[in-house]
């Protein structure tokens, strides 16, 4: 295994040298230390150290390949050291970090660290998102979008008639799970119903788990299958066990992110700032669990392989996944 660093100065000097780079990730993408060929699979590859590239034994297209090639850094032109300053910048600044923040301290254009960002999002999105949560699970929903007394007239006429609008106030309505000490779950709805909540909630929690919620008409008759627990807000907050404190906490800090250091968020790329938040809070040090920078970096940089984002694919241009 590689060098770690421990905080952002240690890894400002150990990425300075390419070669740190590349035996970092080599460590992480291939525990064994052996590059494997992206294209064929053959483990018969041979290492140029001049252009830090591998060259495959069998004659095939693309034989010669970069440790970029099948990753979120794919054909981009921005050298390793930049890319791991900012995946460590993005999963651990609390309250995220803005692509002109990422463009002035790691010196690429503006338009480069914010599709920068959104890879590395896709690197952090949860990939045990099969396995449900149990044991005692907070439930709430939020709303999630600018006042429209703010909005410019004409940002407001677009946004009103767009199919990614929900209403003449432009809110997104956001269900979050979470398991107490362990992940969070999210799902952008359509509503709040209970036609909508219960499926989501038998989705994501083990039946038997004991359930937190509010006391919205939505979620009546989930005692069919959880134990449910309800705190009504009109009077109090917490009961005892009974809250969704935690919820509210996470809530509070997208909002914080959202408002205060990314501004403005388009509808159909909210689910990737969801991504983010729900990556750093899921990964956060708890009263029985410590996790360190160095943890959560380690982590999204063994989650960056396989996965692919164009920038016609983020732009809408080709294939756009849309939040809602």
């Amino acid at each position: 295994m590689s060098y770690e660093p421990q905080s952002l100065q240690d890894a400002v000097v150990y990425f300075g040298n390419p070669d740190n780079c590349v035996a970092y990730l080599l460590a992480r993408r291939w525990p064994d230390g052996k590059a494997v060929c992206p294209g064929c699979g053959s483990a018969s590859v041979s290492y140029n150290a001049t252009r830090r590239t591998w060259k495959c034994a069998s004659h095939h297209a693309k034989r010669e390949f970069s440790i970029k090639v099948g990753t979120i850094m794919e054909d981009s032109a921005i050298p390793l050291d930049k890319w791991l300053m900012t995946m460590w910048l993005v999963t651990n600044c609390k309250n995220g970090v803005s692509s002109y923040e990422i463009a002035r301290d790691v010196k690429v254009t503006q338009k480069s660290a914010w599709f920068m960002l959104h890879r590395i999002r896709l690197a952090m999105q949860d990939e045990n998102f099969g396995s449900k949560l149990r044991g005692e699970v907070e439930a709430d929903e939020t709303f999630i979008g600018g006042k429209a007394r703010n909005m410019h007239k004409d940002v407001k006429a677009r946004r009103i008639h767009s199919k990614h609008g929900n209403s003449a106030r432009d809110k997104a309505v956001v269900m979050g799970m979470l398991e107490r000490g362990g992940k969070v779950r999210y799902q952008v709805i359509a509503d709040r119903h209970q036609t909508t909540l219960h499926p989501i909630v038998q989705k994501h929690v083990e039946p038997g788990s004991i359930v937190y919620t509010d006391e919205l008409g939505g979620y009546k008759g989930l005692d069919k299958n959880y134990i449910h627990q309800i705190i009504d807000h009109a009077n109090k907050y917490v009961d005892g066990r009974i809250h969704t404190n935690g919820m509210e906490n996470f809530w509070s800090l997208l909002k914080r992110g959202l408002n205060g250091t990314y501004i403005a968020v388009e509808p159909f790329h909210l689910f990737r700032y969801l991504d983010e938040q729900v990556f750093r809070y899921s990964n956060r040090s708890t009263k029985d669990k410590k996790v360190t920078d160095s943890d959560r970096f380690n982590k999204v940089v063994r989650q960056i392989v396989g996965k692919r984002l164009t920038f016609a694919e983020l732009t809408g241009k080709v294939g756009a996944a849309e939040a809602f």
